[in-house]
């Protein structure tokens, strides 16, 4: 390996934003689709952020196509993340948003996990919180180390979920 130079982890997993935009041109598309098909009106916003491609349906009524909890958005997304992979042959973490609510969720669990870090460090015990997505998971875990603690994802999916551990 002598004049061969080091790279870091972080230099080799560059996103590649080419593929980036494809992977949500051909997302858009499918979900455009499904649209069509269930008559339903809305517009779609594409973008890349940080290494996944984002696909947005905006202004649709209701939150028929998010359903309880996010489950029905969390279906439309692995569906769409297939037809991607049918079409690229590579797994796509594509990040699918409906009407704003991955936002509106995102900023919940950023205050829940901001609130059991500072319950956790009052009372110097562990608290476990619900079952909750991977995306959900990494918010409230991302929350935690930024109020300073430690946190872990336990269980098995669908029911993993996160313990906040005292400093």
């Amino acid at each position: 390996m002598k004049g061969r130079p080091v790279v870091t982890e972080a230099e080799q997993v560059k996103p590649d934003v080419n593929a980036l935009e494809q992977e949500g041109e051909i997302a858009a598309d499918y979900v455009e689709g499904l649209l069509d098909i269930a008559d339903i009106d809305g517009d779609i916003d594409m973008d890349v952020e940080g290494d996944r491609a984002m696909v947005s349906i905006v202004g649709v009524k209701g939150h028929d196509l998010v359903g309880p909890a996010g489950e029905i958005l969390e279906a439309i997304q692995e569906l769409t993340r297939l037809a991607v992979h049918r079409q690229t042959g590579e797994r796509s973490r594509l990040m699918l948003d409906i009407s704003g609510y991955r936002e509106k969720r995102r900023a919940e669990l950023s205050k829940l996990g901001s609130d059991i870090a500072a319950q956790v460090a009052k009372l110097g015990e562990p608290r476990s919180l619900q079952p909750m997505t991977p995306f959900e998971r990494k918010i409230v875990h991302d929350a935690v180390a930024a109020a300073g603690l430690r946190s872990e994802s336990e269980g098995e999916e669908p029911n993993r979920f996160v313990v906040v551990m005292p400093a």
